[in-house]
């Protein structure tokens, strides 16, 4: 590779890092993916080639589980499934993700190897399962796994011993990467990329994991591009510097952040912003009244009431009641309101899930006044080039544009494009789409200026002859992990 070299790091082992200066918004690598698969919850929904989320789907006429856009998709995917479908059809019955994920690693491996490209810097052989610190309840769930794995893997196929199966298991439970929908939203599966898992943790990283569905619209599948990651720097990053990536969201705690990276990792962050807790103040922050901060006492049972009104608010969320959801919101922020601070994470998420679900229900422009707040908010706690911080943006700006607030939509879609050129790239679905509401915003705003009462009066008009149709379905924002949780 040009870009990167393997080395030990010390205190963690294994490490990449830069063998040249780069700056924000290079790739440091592009990476296919090694196998990949539809969570089980999803399997209906979701696109088993391109992991597009679609209406309607066609099945697979062997299996009967598999699903395509169409038969173009179906094509393009016959090579990875046809040995899953045979398999799936004698057995019965389909097996939980982890068991056809490594199923497909395992047929991909007796077919073509341990290492199936040059540009490959490791063998699954070589990555860490961590099945020796694994709690007792997880490793029960392994050797059931691993017992159900033995029944559906075809007698036909090579046989293999309980360790190796156990080992491409554990890598999958530490290793597996969330795979977006084509929009980049929704984690829709995981999948396994070799060269990522030796990409370090940070939690203020210099890198950002970005995953590019490729294209399969082509009826020739010559003329296909590759699911892929691409490692893209955030900023400057020197000759010899090690690269990182954030595996959990910076929006939590040092504390929280450390026994997430413990319980899924298994490792102790030594990072400087959780060492020294950088930002910690600002995220559990209580207000300031006419120069006058709130009392302590009053900002820990205003914290300790959000808490559990947002454990209430997730139930309703998942429910679909979202009626209820903006009733248990309004009701928290009410209290929040002059009691936390702007920075507050706990009223950061009660805002970012106001506006998500206020847009649902098409009340754009209360949902904009709780999107600008959420956006100021991100942008003093997370880093500038930061992907969360970027979509955030994004949505917020879409949703002021379709309240009809021209100035303040286009300057943050503009703002987004700047971010996500840097984090996604100009190729990417989500900077295309972007590209193209920046263009249109810009249109619309010189025909504000030139005459408000036309432009409002033609907005109005257009809305009239529309018929009214329901938004997007709001899912939990964005993709807070970059490996999949289990």
């Amino acid at each position: 590779m040009e870009n990167v070299e393997v080395f030990d790091s010390p205190g963690k082992g294994r490490g990449l890092r830069a063998i040249k200066e780069l700056w924000a918004g290079d790739v440091l690598f592009a990476e296919p993916c090694f196998s990949s698969v539809v969570f089980d919850s999803l399997a209906a929904n979701v696109c088993h080639c391109c992991f597009r989320r679609q209406p309607k789907l066609q099945r697979c006429g062997q299996c009967r589980f598999a699903q395509y856009c169409d038969r173009t998709c179906q094509r393009a995917a016959w090579e990875e499934h046809k040995q899953e479908c045979a398999a799936i059809k004698s057995y019965g019955k389909v097996p939980n993700e982890n068991i056809r994920l490594a199923a497909r690693i395992m047929w991909r491996l007796d077919k073509e190897g341990g290492v199936v490209s040059e540009m490959q810097l490791t063998t699954m052989e070589d990555l860490e399962d961590h099945i020796s610190d694994m709690p007792e309840d997880d490793l029960k769930e392994l050797k059931v796994d691993i017992h159900n794995f033995l029944d559906f893997w075809p007698r036909t196929s090579k046989q293999h011993t309980v360790e190796r199966i156990s080992h491409i298991m554990g890598v999958i439970n530490c290793n597996g990467f969330m795979v977006s929908d084509q929009k980049g939203l929704q984690a829709v599966g995981v999948g396994l990329f070799p060269n990522l898992c030796l990409v370090n943790h940070d939690c203020w990283p210099n890198c950002t994991v970005i995953l590019n569905n490729g294209n399969h619209s082509a009826v020739n599948t010559l003329y296909h591009t590759q699911k892929r990651i691409e490692l893209r720097a955030l900023g400057k990053i020197s000759e010899g510097e090690e690269l990182t990536v954030a595996y959990v969201d910076f929006l939590n705690l040092s504390e929280d952040r450390k026994r997430m990276l413990k319980q899924q990792y298994f490792f102790d962050c030594t990072c400087e912003h959780c060492t020294n807790k950088i930002k910690d103040d600002l995220k559990m922050a209580g207000a300031e009244v006419e120069g006058v901060k709130v009392p302590e006492d009053k900002v820990k049972e205003v914290t300790e009431y959000s808490k559990e009104m947002l454990q209430n608010m997730e139930k309703a969320r998942l429910d679909g009641n979202y009626n209820e959801v903006v009733k248990i919101c309004r009701e928290c922020v009410k209290k929040q309101e002059n009691v936390l601070a702007d920075t507050h994470i706990y009223q950061l998420r009660m805002w970012s899930t106001l506006s998500e679900v206020l847009s649902y229900l098409q009340f754009f422009e209360e949902a904009a006044d709780f999107a600008h707040k959420m956006v100021d908010g991100y942008m003093k706690l997370y880093h500038p080039n930061n992907a969360q911080l970027g979509m955030a943006t994004m949505r917020a700006g879409v949703t002021h544009w379709q309240a009809g607030l021209i100035e303040v939509g286009h300057g943050m879609i503009c703002k987004a494009y700047a971010i996500l050129m840097v984090t996604h790239g100009p190729t990417h679905p989500i900077v295309k789409d972007l590209e193209a509401m920046r263009m249109q915003t810009e249109m619309e705003l010189r025909m504000f200026k030139q005459n408000e009462y036309v432009y409002h009066s033609m907005r109005e008009a257009a809305l009239k002859n529309q018929p009214m149709k329901m938004m997007a379905e709001p899912v939990e924002e964005g993709i807070k992990s970059l490996f999949r949780k289990k």
